[in-house]
């Protein structure tokens, strides 16, 4: 997966196809594979920094980083999704990773708060995210809030 390209922009820094296409992912993955009916377009993400990866022309993989106050008082990660015929390559891991480390650099944040499907508990804990709730239905699926504390994780 060599010819994977990986891009931050802001909302306005991203032109439409790119748009279009994160649009697009977020909504097969999580509308229509997930079927589930909510409100994809939720507002937030003209506040938002955009993290994806390209390959052949497509938006493979994807994460949106929300500043403090929009989705909770942390930072937070929202809308982490990779395109289903790429999840084998490990995506989901470098992603996270870049969003991370971008969120370090430009914002210095102490504390993340991420929103999680449960059965993605174990994947986020592996980037230093802890529950900090009881299990609760959103749009009747499963999630927990995390919260990753900078003072509690070291990446070495």
């Amino acid at each position: 997966m060599n010819s994977i390209h990986w891009h931050t922009k802001s909302f306005e820094e991203l032109d439409v196809t790119e748009l279009y296409d994160i649009l697009q992912l977020r909504t097969d993955v999580f509308v229509v594979e997930q079927n589930c009916a909510y409100p994809e377009l939720d507002g937030k993400d003209k506040k938002c920094l955009h993290v994806f990866a390209s390959h052949q022309g497509k938006i493979v993989a994807y994460a949106r980083i929300v500043p403090p106050g929009l989705s909770y008082p942390q930072m937070s990660i929202g809308r982490v999704v990779v395109r289903p015929e790429y999840r084998k390559e490990k995506l989901g891991r470098i992603l996270m990773n870049l969003v991370l480390d971008k969120i370090e650099e430009e914002f210095e944040a102490q504390e993340i708060q991420i929103g999680a499907q449960c059965y993605l508990k174990e994947f986020y804990g592996s980037f230093g995210f802890k529950s900090a709730s009881e299990d609760y239905l959103e749009d009747g699926i499963p999630h927990v809030d995390m919260i990753r504390k900078e003072s509690e994780y070291n990446k070495d």
